[in-house]
């Protein structure tokens, strides 16, 4: 069964001790950032250190996360990156048109997964994440979205966050993960918001911090009950073909099936 990633651990590509933990702290994916975690006069350096790191194969798929397109620093990034051995993916900031993405999977053959950060990055989701084969994914940075919209409350992200979701869905690509929770010190606050993204429809999240990485695991795997329901729902359709009520009045068909099998999928990582 398919392995699907659940965390993914940020650490800034201008400090390669904070890298080197990352690597080791038990996330599906490293993200080594160059962009909002590395001061300007530090841009330079943390692109080359970043190089030295991922000219070697690494312990876990990493991805790096580069400046934005419309930044002076952005061309100097991809070419840099762009055929590394250690490299697993492009994390691409502020994407707001679907131009981005095929200007940059021209350039090269990596994986690209765009973080969508404003209002006309929302309007153009489904335009987005259609955009190119390259492209494997997309997500909200909701930092910047917060201030874009001038929301006060978390409740105003709900609608964007649906949006990607259903744009990501559309697309064919898999279910986004969420955004980082800032606050590394509120892990209870973390558990409730990764059951409310849960709900919504993603699938993991994004961590700053390897202690957080534990919480959202917790959140996005399956429980006991889930996990009977959904074998439960596999012996039913094993058994009888096309659409089916079980004996609780559960009703069962081919998208029910598929739910299923995602979540023994999840389930196989304890």
């Amino acid at each position: 069964m398919t392995r699907f990633p659940l965390t993914w651990l940020y650490a800034p590509g201008d400090r390669p001790h904070v890298v080197a933990k990352a690597l080791a702290a038990g996330a599906d994916t490293v993200v080594i950032d160059l962009e909002d975690a590395v001061a300007p006069d530090r841009k330079d350096y943390a692109r080359t250190a970043t190089a030295d790191l991922l000219r070697s194969p690494q312990p876990v798929p990493v991805h790096v996360r580069v400046n934005a397109l419309d930044t002076p620093w952005a061309a100097a990034d991809l070419a840099a990156l762009a055929t590394l051995p250690g490299l697993s993916g492009l994390r691409l900031p502020k994407v707001t048109s679907p131009g981005q993405i095929r200007q940059v999977a021209v350039a090269t053959p990596l994986p690209l997964y765009a973080l969508l950060e404003s209002a006309l990055g929302i309007e153009h989701a489904y335009a987005i994440a259609g955009a190119h084969p390259s492209l494997r994914g997309i997500s909200l940075g909701e930092a910047d979205l917060r201030a874009d919209l001038g929301l006060r409350a978390d409740a105003g992200l709900d609608g964007p966050r649906s949006r990607v979701v259903v744009a990501a869905r559309a697309a064919g690509l898999a279910p986004p993960s969420q955004s980082v929770h800032p606050d590394i010190r509120d892990l209870d606050g973390l558990a409730a918001s990764c059951a409310r993204g849960r709900a919504l429809g993603f699938l993991g999240r994004a961590a700053i911090h390897p202690r957080q990485l534990p919480v959202i695991e917790r959140a996005y795997l399956p429980t006991p009950a889930e996990i009977e329901q959904a074998e439960t729902i596999i012996k039913a359709a094993a058994e009888e073909q096309g659409a089916q009520a079980l004996p609780d009045g559960r009703f069962v068909d081919a998208a029910v099936v598929t739910a299923a099998r995602r979540t023994l999928s999840l389930a196989h990582r304890r």
